[in-house]
């Protein structure tokens, strides 16, 4: 079975490097974009079936490139998993109208990474709940 293929979509070279390094040990294919405009280049490439994406990029912020990439037919899809240092209560429902599938709050717990993945890609029972957030 061929691994899912995540995408990380990030400014902050070091995020993209530790996430890598940390799908990579649980099993999935990873690749790092360090923007949108990268990100839009790499993804009819790398066909990711889960994008990692932060919200707060210079240039086209996360918000508007998964706004983009959810009106497309090509790429509705993908599992699209903001990570934000900014959620705070109530942010999820602007997050959900954006197109997200879930969130993941920074800093990011390696658990919670990992089994965020586990709950888009295999189902309830492979994730903890208390990890999974809009299940």
């Amino acid at each position: 079975m061929t691994p899912t293929r995540i995408l990380i979509v990030d400014d902050n070279a070091l995020f993209i490097e530790m996430a890598m390094h940390v799908l990579v040990a649980a099993g999935y294919s990873a690749e790092g974009a360090a923007g949108a405009e990268e990100a839009l280049r790499r993804i009819p490439v790398f066909k990711p079936g889960v994008i990692l994406m932060d919200i707060q990029m210079p240039g086209i912020d996360g918000m508007a490139l998964t706004r983009q990439l959810k009106a497309d037919p090509a790429t509705r899809d993908i599992v699209i998993l903001a990570y934000t240092a900014f959620a705070a209560k109530g942010d999820d429902l602007g997050l959900k109208a954006a197109g997200f599938d879930g969130y993941i709050a920074k800093p990011v717990e390696v658990t919670a990474l990992v089994a965020q993945i586990r709950f888009w890609q295999e189902g309830p029972a492979s994730a903890r709940a208390s990890h999974v957030v809009w299940p």
